[in-house]
């Protein structure tokens, strides 16, 4: 426990300016930052003051000072710190009410006013080149009081200097943070465009999004200088889910049911997920033997080289020899007589020119927005955060970047060393579709 006061001395009246008289002083009880584990209380003792001015409104008041604010719990150094835990160290919202010695409520109400003023900070989105933007969900049991269902997170993904050791020279996305905002919509993408006016989004080079097509005509319509690229690890995810299904139904045709334990194709269901490098020679003879006894018209073959190709795309290292392959995706998925990959030819024909435009802009993807953890971290954790307003004040906080920053894992061409089915060339693979 600690007792400050200020300095004696003259004190005009806020209203009139006429020098006031004491009135003593009371006593005002903050908390402040911890010290050695304990909580600190200081005893203010504020100044009173008296306008002897009859005419004057004011009568009697107490003196400012930046210590705390008016009729603050904690100092103002407290309320701070106590954002900066949040911010960098992933503390709750109670742990920091248990550490000030205070109620959770009390930290909230002294911390919100401050996020909000750095929520309205224009200089938080300044030098944003590169724009992420992902759907969360916030919650999948809808009910009353709980808000809206999903949120629109917008992140910071321009390249920045990596300081980790032995990266020197090189780059890394900055995977920031920047905003959250009600509904999974194009039209609520463009409004937060439009509201953030011409000075931001004429700054954005590049714009960055999962196969939506709402986000598609958001960026179409708000950020028309900006080159739109498909995220990598959708683009892989919708050739995964094209196999999957593939598997699935040729399962269904061949048996009746849905997969049991013995089933061929049921058996083999995760090592199909698997890189092709990353089969090991049993796996691979696993492969082999269950696609030759459940797939007699090679329709899931087909489909998982297709998908294997899909991914060789994005991990061969020559840009320009990725984007042959995704050219050569482009034109022949849509001919393929499995379904399910002709469907997906259509899909990426559709975004043709974002598909492409990740080998011309050195590997930009939504990968930093798909990495932000932060937003479930933040609910994961407890934090007290009930409501969806809450968490977009804290998020809008400040600079705040996923310590789990993933990258897309895709295999390099040419990796399988395998025998029979499973080491067929795509080209074979492309002169079955003609025979089925």
């Amino acid at each position: 426990m600690l007792s400050v006061e200020t300095d004696p001395g003259l004190m005009g009246c806020p209203a009139c300016g006429v020098v006031a008289l004491s009135q003593g002083r009371r006593i005002r009880r903050l908390r402040d930052i911890p010290a050695f584990g304990a909580p600190v209380e200081l005893l203010w003792r504020v100044r009173r003051w008296r306008c002897v001015e009859p005419s004057c409104p004011i009568g009697t008041f107490t003196e400012g000072n930046d210590l705390a604010f008016a009729r603050a719990k904690l100092t103002t150094r407290a309320a701070w710190w106590a954002i900066s835990c949040i911010q960098r160290d992933t503390a709750s919202v109670a742990a920091l009410a248990r550490r000030l010695g205070v109620d959770w409520h009390t930290v909230w109400k002294a911390i919100a006013p401050l996020l909000e003023e750095l929520a309205d900070d224009p200089a938080r989105l300044a030098g944003v080149e590169v724009l992420g933007v992902d759907e969360h969900i916030w919650h999948h049991a809808p009910r009353p009081g709980k808000g809206p269902k999903e949120l629109t997170g917008m992140v910071d993904l321009t390249h920045q200097p990596d300081l980790r050791p032995g990266k020197t020279g090189q780059v890394r996305p900055r995977a920031r943070l920047l905003d959250l905002v009600p509904g999974r919509s194009g039209r609520a993408y463009a409004e937060w465009l439009n509201s953030r006016g011409e000075a931001f989004t004429s700054g954005i080079q590049v714009a960055t999004l999962d196969p939506f097509r709402g986000y598609g005509n958001a960026i179409r319509d708000e950020l028309e200088d900006a080159v739109a690229v498909l995220d990598a690890f959708h683009v892989v995810k919708l050739g995964l889910q094209a196999m999957e299904e593939t598997r699935r139904r040729v399962q269904q045709h061949q048996l009746g049911h849905r997969g049991h334990k013995n089933d061929p194709l049921y058996s083999i269901r995760r090592p199909l997920h698997a890189g092709a490098e990353k089969l090991t020679a049993r796996q691979v003879d696993r492969i082999d033997a269950a696609l030759a006894a459940g797939d007699p018209n090679w329709e899931v073959t087909i489909a998982w080289w297709s998908y294997q190709d899909l991914r060789s795309a994005y991990a061969t290292k020559d840009l320009r020899a990725g984007k042959k392959i995704a050219e050569r995706v482009l034109g022949s998925f849509h001919t393929c007589p499995v379904p399910e990959i002709a469907r997906l030819g259509r899909t990426l024909r559709s975004w043709r020119q974002a598909f492409l435009a990740y080998f011309d802009t050195g590997r930009a993807n939504n990968g930093g927005t798909e990495a932000i953890c932060i937003i479930e971290l933040h609910r994961r954790i407890a934090r007290g955060f009930r409501n969806p307003h809450n968490v977009i004040w804290a998020h809008r906080s400040g600079p705040r970047r996923s310590k789990n920053s993933r990258t897309v894992a895709l295999l390099p061409p040419g990796a399988a060393q395998a025998t029979r089915r499973v080491s067929w060339s795509t080209t074979t693979i492309s002169y079955l579709w003609f025979f089925l």
